[in-house]
């Protein structure tokens, strides 16, 4: 059998002229090997184009975090060439690098209020909330309502749906800190000293015969947060009682729930509440989403912000179409629980594990939500 060359033109030649007529000479050990060679050239140009795809992405990172005007200028210009679309670092992340490093008025000038360059569009979308988010007033710098003619220009998007301003409860958000080559970032999970409520031991083992009511519209929304920052697990649960339950019922009504987060959880094994602030829970929710878990990124300041709205509104039994102002409103009238369980559900590192319950205020709907950084 002749041997296959390398070159990449003599590849082809030979697929193109001799592939078919080797075939029905039955010299099929001939084809195979073609096909072996060109498999490997793919396997060789795709670990080219991801070596080349994280080289760019140092270089917009660079860019990113070297404050002043003539980088930002220089990455704006990178970022709509249409060879760069797609292509290195995501524009929701180059957004939450900029808002770290970068003079909030110089980021205003040059990316919001510019009326060109519609490659950035998302990074615009997502750079307005990374500043509100850090309780920046971007219209102090250009005199006008800069959210709504960001939005007059780029047309609908999903980030509409929040707030405009920055809420009292979204005040003290935490934000990773990034160096050129390396981050530092993460979420504290652990139930606090402050407003514990732990149930008295021995707990009864006797399962609440509630059920799971949730739906998967609701489902997906109390996990948003989560799953969106790209932790390892979770899950979600809703339950109507048939009677009101008052809020100090709620630390020992908790462990006896049929949820699998809390299986096997003995009389005396450690189940730690606290009654949490609306705030509070919605800055863990933020965090959760924004900064991911302990191998991920998560889904960066803009998108957080959104994800952790999304998973309070379903939290707190928001009807569907709700506002984020009304999410808000109910919110507030919520009682909000955080626990932890040495359950085997639970992977019970420092800040792996947490989870969420919210109390209607009439007492007639507790949603929980738990997850853990692990598969």
């Amino acid at each position: 059998m002749t041997a296959v060359g390398d070159d990449m033109d003599d590849l082809g030649r030979l697929v193109r002229g001799q592939a078919q007529q080797r075939a029905a000479q039955g010299d099929v050990a001939f084809v195979r090997e073609l096909g072996v060679r060109l498999a490997e050239r793919n396997a060789a140009a795709r670990e080219q184009v991801r070596e080349s795809d994280r080289q760019l992405a140092l270089v917009m990172r660079i860019l990113a975090l070297t404050p002043g005007r003539d980088s930002l200028e220089q990455l704006l210009q990178l970022l709509d060439d249409e060879h760069t679309t797609g292509a290195g670092l995501p524009q929701p992340f180059i957004a939450s690098l900029l808002a770290e490093h970068q003079r909030a008025a110089d980021l205003t000038a040059a990316v919001l209020a510019r009326r060109d360059r519609y490659r950035v569009d998302e990074l615009r979308a997502c750079l307005f909330h990374e500043l509100l988010i850090r309780g920046v007033d971007v219209d102090a710098f250009q005199g006008r309502d800069v959210y709504a003619w960001l939005y007059g220009r780029i047309g609908p998007h999903r980030f509409t749906w929040l707030p405009a301003r920055r809420r009292e409860l979204e005040a003290g958000a935490g934000f990773p800190r990034r160096r050129i080559n390396g981050s530092a970032f993460g979420t504290a999970t652990g139930v606090p000293a402050e407003g514990r409520a732990d149930p008295p031991t021995p707990r009864t083992t006797e399962r609440s015969a509630l059920r799971d009511v949730a739906t998967n519209d609701v489902f997906e929304a109390i996990v948003a947060a989560v799953r969106e920052g790209g932790w390892g697990y979770c899950e979600a649960w809703v339950f109507r009682p048939d009677e009101p339950v008052a809020p100090d019922r709620v630390p020992a009504l908790l462990p006896t729930l049929p949820m699998p987060c809390v299986d096997g959880l003995g009389p005396t094994s450690r189940f730690e509440v606290a009654v949490r602030p609306v705030d509070e829970i919605w800055r863990l929710l933020f965090g959760v989403a924004s900064m991911g878990g302990m191998w991920g990124k998560g889904a960066h300041g803009a998108y957080g912000r959104l994800w952790a709205w999304k998973s309070m509104a379903g939290l707190c039994g928001a009807p569907e179409g709700a506002s984020a102002e009304e999410v808000e409103t109910l919110a507030r009238l919520t009682t909000w629980f955080h626990f932890e369980a040495d359950a085997e559900w639970f992977h019970n590192d420092i800040d792996s594990d947490f989870g969420v319950a919210a109390l209607s205020s009439d007492g007639r709907r507790i949603a929980v939500l738990a997850a853990t950084d692990t598969d």
